[in-house]
């Protein structure tokens, strides 16, 4: 590829307002003193392939630089990613380049996301190469989307990448939005109709429009077709949202270039992982430290008790101490090795973290049955026990109550008006005499029955504490084949990492759907992108006559 030289853009110095603010997220992250000062160019423009450019801005540091970082992501290059992913690096000694993804904030062409990450990726590192100010090596840093883009750049990593952070960072994007055979219906309306306006107005107006996002979205999570209600809410002005739900094959040729699990076969250099409980993609972070510690990579895993948004927040004072540590040891070569182990756990439950060798831990496995009483207990039913039932109707749909959501209204929650509902049947454990911890994944195994084969199943493990208050700890959602409808369907839930405290209670929800969550199961076999009509599924989850339930945890205490 040939470099386009352009006229050098002057490198500016960091304002007195940049300092105050730059100190005040150093004393809010409780982080190390910084060790020097930079300057930012803004706007340079990194050519591509096929002519475009794309917009980045450097940050320098005026002292010795301790490595090169690379961030690329739709989101722009101020706010909170230039603060977190770029300044308080720069001025601890790391060259940042700060790159917005084709279509995004001035870069050329037009926003097709994650289409063009894996191309756009290798070009920006053939322009890295020139620059004089390049020392050789360089880390990527960056979450969600801008962790997609890392795993895009280790399809074929370069060999000056050094290492890897990826914080809560899908590779496989089919995955993330089709995964249990349903559209993941709040997350990518929500995430579609954010982007298509994120450039819109100020940050201020930006924050004001996703206040008000879940009532202008209500059309578009409610109403059938699902593909024309969508498209209604979006006008236009999220084209690929039209793709997403239309085409729910994983291999289908649209999604080719997002579904990136060769990284994870190629790459060998340290990455870091960071998830949370709560996160939308931590089924896929899992997938990435599993596949890389069983191929030997040096992988180090954290997981908080955080949602997606939260690692912006709750999360940020560890994850970034965590990578400034990883950093110095991996690309500056200034750090001893601090990390304690590989996998480190905050045990929800019992506040505290965890040091672990690998993931999961080694446990045992204790087995507790669903009894037609509502109740969950050590012991079988006999065999004449009737099944528990419920029905569920898709033009009243189980609602969605918080769990792994892109929405700030995910996460832990009270259950109470979700367990009030005819639709959601629960079992609930006698109050615990000692504590029970949980690490690992939990798997269900229902004997259900449905009149209906088209249906879907909503299973979701609580603590219940000594007032009657339920919140929900562990959860899983899948579409159920029509011809493997009946007979006992085995299900893994979230992974977890939770310690049931003496006195309080275990309570399984079971019921037919969780919507907007996952859009809603139409009951007919008609396209859920383009279908109207609907049609309820009345439900069986056998005990003793026709079968067995049971929940089975990997119990590590108690």
């Amino acid at each position: 590829m040939t470099i386009t030289r352009h006229p050098t853009v002057p490198a500016r110095p960091r304002s007195r307002a940049a300092r105050a603010v730059d100190r005040t997220l150093t004393r809010v992250l409780r982080l190390p003193k910084a060790s020097g000062d930079y300057t930012v160019t803004r706007a340079v423009r990194v050519p591509m392939r096929d002519g475009v450019e794309l917009l980045a801005d450097h940050y320098a540091p005026t002292g010795r630089a301790l490595g090169t970082l690379l961030v690329r992501g739709p989101y722009g290059r101020s706010g909170p990613f230039s603060l977190m992913f770029a300044r308080l690096y720069a001025e601890r000694g790391y060259h940042v380049v700060l790159q917005s993804c084709r279509g995004t904030f001035g870069s050329g062409d037009v926003f097709e996301p994650m289409l063009h990450e894996v191309d756009d990726g290798a070009d920006t590192v053939v322009w890295l190469r020139e620059q004089p100010w390049f020392g050789g090596r360089f880390a990527t840093v960056g979450l969600s989307y801008l962790g997609f883009t890392q795993w895009a750049l280790m399809t074929d990593p370069p060999p000056e990448l050094a290492t890897a952070l990826v914080m809560v960072g899908p590779h496989d994007f089919h995955e993330s939005v089709h995964g249990a055979g349903a559209f993941k219906l709040n997350d990518f309306l929500g995430w579609s109709d954010m982007v298509a306006h994120q450039e819109e107005g100020n940050f201020a107006s930006g924050l004001v429009r996703q206040v008000l996002a879940a009532r202008r979205l209500q059309p578009g999570l409610h109403d059938v077709p699902l593909l024309d209600a969508g498209e209604r809410v979006l006008a236009g002005s999220a084209p690929w949202y039209r793709d997403w739900v239309a085409r729910p094959e994983p291999d289908h040729p649209y999604w080719e270039r997002m579904q990136l699990s060769a990284a994870l076969e190629r790459v060998q250099v340290p990455v870091l992982l960071f998830g949370g409980w709560q996160d939308l993609f931590l089924e896929q972070t899992l997938a990435q430290y599993e596949r890389l510690h069983s191929r030997g990579v040096d992988v180090a895993l954290t997981v908080g008790p955080w949602t997606h948004t939260e690692m912006l927040s709750k999360g940020a004072p560890l994850v970034t101490r965590e990578s400034l540590d990883w950093l110095a040891e991996h690309l500056a070569g200034t750090g001893t090795h601090r990390r304690p182990a590989p996998v480190h756990l905050h045990v929800t439950g019992a506040g505290e973290w965890r040091d672990l060798p690998s993931w999961p831990p080694e446990g045992r496995e204790r087995v507790l049955y669903l009894q037609p009483d509502g109740a969950l207990g050590d012991s079988p039913p006999t065999p004449d026990i009737p099944p528990s039932r419920f029905t569920y109707d898709p033009a009243d749909p189980t609602p969605t109550l918080g769990g792994r959501l892109l929405s700030p209204d995910g996460g832990y929650r009270n259950n109470a008006q979700l367990e009030a509902r005819d639709d959601v049947l629960t079992f609930t454990g006698p109050v615990l005499t000692e504590d029970v911890e949980v690490i690992g994944v939990p798997v269900v195994e229902l004997a259900h029955s449905s009149d209906n084969p088209h249906a879907d199943l909503f299973v979701r493990l609580c603590q219940v504490d000594a007032k009657g208050r339920s919140r929900n700890v562990s959860e899983t959602f899948h579409r159920l084949a029509p011809a493997a409808a009946d007979g006992t369907i085995r299900l893994e839930l979230d992974a977890m990492a939770h310690r049931f405290r003496a006195g309080t209670r275990l309570r399984l929800q079971v019921s037919g759907g969780s919507h907007p969550h996952w859009a809603r199961n139409l009951g007919t076999g008609e396209d859920p992108a383009t279908g109207r009509a609907m049609k309820p599924s009345h439900r069986a989850i056998a005990h003793g006559a026709g079968g067995t339930s049971r929940l089975l945890l990997p119990v590590t205490r108690g």
